[in-house]
């Protein structure tokens, strides 16, 4: 029997491409070797290689994203398991791309990448179905800033963050009006785009959801109890935070998470692995953002999630590869 070519496509164009290529090589390992031959492709602003067993690289041929060996053999791809955190793979770029060259991928589709990576835009069609978030205000750099306006609107403390950017990059807890000038400077920095944010006093508690075997399935709900002052990309992927899986919350504000995370997956028309962050105050939970390609070294969430959950990372990849194979036929 042929085994199936799956391409693991990982790093990226953004500060974020060291976790995904962590990301990359756990799912590398992880997917079953009887069933698959496995390729490690990289992705980065220098070039888009193949990866061989002796750190040799091999450019990608981008006219229909395959690899042509020095023997004259070239690799075409069943299917990309994308694991790119940040742009162009968690922005719609690349499944545009995939999609124009005919190349099957897992994960969702290019125009639910692009919705969900401007947090903005995400939160405002989430709103026509009923889902809760902070109040906010969005700023371009060309924009003027009114920081009293501002302070009368949202108030104090408030987040400023990038509207389009992954791990809480450039983002800043802002407790009084002349911490703006810095919070701004390091929020352009990773984006033209920012979002300040009101200040929600409650548990954060990140979320995972896919579809399993044909059903809209949480995988867990962890508790981010950070050491600093919030769960930054140092909390995230420095160990500077405690995540408890599940989170300690009662039976009714579990039932309201989960349903607001799946009603939020559903509503997007949403595929493959998701992770969306929440912040419950009083029960009832207000999404901050949903991310299509969330972290899987072995210390994310959502892997400790599937743990909990009782299925391998493993069978969690696979599913995802044979789910790949058909939705795209």
């Amino acid at each position: 029997m042929k085994k199936t070519n799956v391409a693991v496509v990982m790093g990226g164009y953004s500060g974020e491409y060291e976790v995904s290529l962590k990301s990359g090589q756990l799912i590398f390992d992880s997917l079953d070797r009887s069933k698959y031959n496995v390729y490690k492709i990289v992705i980065l602003q220098e070039g888009w290689f193949f990866l061989d067993d002796h750190g040799q690289k091999v450019p990608i041929n981008k006219e229909d994203f395959s690899v042509p060996l020095s023997s004259g053999y070239t690799v075409r791809f069943d299917v990309c398991f994308n694991i790119i955190h940040g742009k162009p793979g968690e922005n719609g770029e690349l499944q545009a791309y995939w999609d124009l060259v005919g190349q099957k991928y897992t994960g969702c589709g290019f125009y639910q990448s692009a919705l969900t990576f401007n947090k903005k835009d995400t939160l405002a069609v989430l709103s026509k179905y009923g889902i809760l978030s902070a109040k906010s205000i969005y700023l371009r750099k060309d924009m003027p800033v009114d920081i009293k306006e501002i302070v009368r609107e949202i108030g104090l403390p408030c987040f400023v963050k990038p509207n389009q950017s992954g791990s809480s990059l450039g983002i800043s807890k802002v407790k009084t009006a002349g911490e703006f000038e810095k919070a701004f400077a390091l929020a352009f920095a990773e984006d033209e785009e920012i979002l300040i944010e009101s200040f929600l006093d409650g548990m954060e508690v990140s979320v995972g959801v896919l579809d399993l075997n044909g059903k809209t399935t949480v995988l867990g709900i962890t508790e981010i109890v950070p050491t600093k002052e919030f769960f930054d990309y140092e909390a995230k992927y420095e160990g500077a935070s405690e995540e408890i899986t599940p989170a300690r919350i009662d039976e009714e504000t579990k039932k309201r998470v989960e349903d607001t995370a799946k009603h939020a997956y559903e509503s997007l028309g949403m595929s493959g692995f998701s992770r969306s962050e929440f912040i419950i105050m009083n029960g009832i939970p207000y999404m901050l953002e949903m991310n299509t390609n969330p972290g899987f070294s072995p210390a994310s969430i959502l892997p400790q999630q599937a743990r909990h959950f009782g299925i391998s990372i493993e069978d969690l990849c696979g599913q995802e590869v044979e789910k790949a194979l058909q939705q795209h036929k």
